[in-house]
């Protein structure tokens, strides 16, 4: 595991959602100068965040949606850092959790050099990754609908067709059940 080692005069440490994120800017002495709420909006938090420009470091933890965050931050020249989620957990993990305290928490874990680092995929490559990843869930997909066909078939026979001899069957037989499937959908 990998911590960021940050030598600033203010932290950011968000909490980001689909459409809010909960922000919280602390000094190098452990003082919180902002916690609230705000709108997923960067001109907003560039304005927020404008009088602490100078010497700040941005940390998120790794969701769905940092992307914006990232690629905005980088514009304006503020070093972003891209929290490792799984061991976030493992260093937080506190009985109390909402949204004030965990940006509170990846603020005090950017200051104290304890923000474990994830890989922020650059821009340039980041749909790829993203395709790839949909690919492979789709294709997860098509072979348990494979798999649950050949189980069916598999129960209602006494034969058991496994691997490349099934696959052939089924391309074969698919023209077929497609016309059935048309005719019993769409009769003319």
């Amino acid at each position: 595991m990998e911590f960021a080692s940050i030598l600033k005069e203010f932290y950011c440490g968000v909490d980001l959602h689909a459409k809010t994120m909960y922000g919280c800017i602390m000094n190098a002495k452990g003082e919180v100068v902002f916690h609230r709420n705000i709108p997923n909006d960067f001109a907003l938090f560039s304005q927020i965040i404008k009088p602490y420009q100078e010497s700040i470091a941005v940390g998120v933890e790794s969701t769905f949606n940092w992307y914006w965050l990232a690629d905005g931050c980088k514009e304006v020249g503020i070093p972003f850092f891209l929290g490792h989620a799984l061991y976030m957990k493992a260093i937080h993990g506190g009985k109390k959790k909402n949204d004030r305290i965990d940006s509170k928490t990846i603020a005090d874990l950017l200051r104290c050099n304890l923000f474990p680092l994830a890989y922020p995929y650059p821009r340039e490559m980041r749909a790829t990754r993203d395709l790839l990843r949909r690919r492979h869930r789709f294709v997860a997909l098509r072979a348990e609908g494979y798999t649950h066909i050949q189980n069916t078939f598999s129960q209602c026979t006494a034969s058991v067709w496994t691997g490349y001899r099934w696959y052939q069957w089924f391309r074969c037989q698919k023209e077929r059940i497609q016309k059935g499937l048309e005719q019993v959908l769409f009769p003319s």
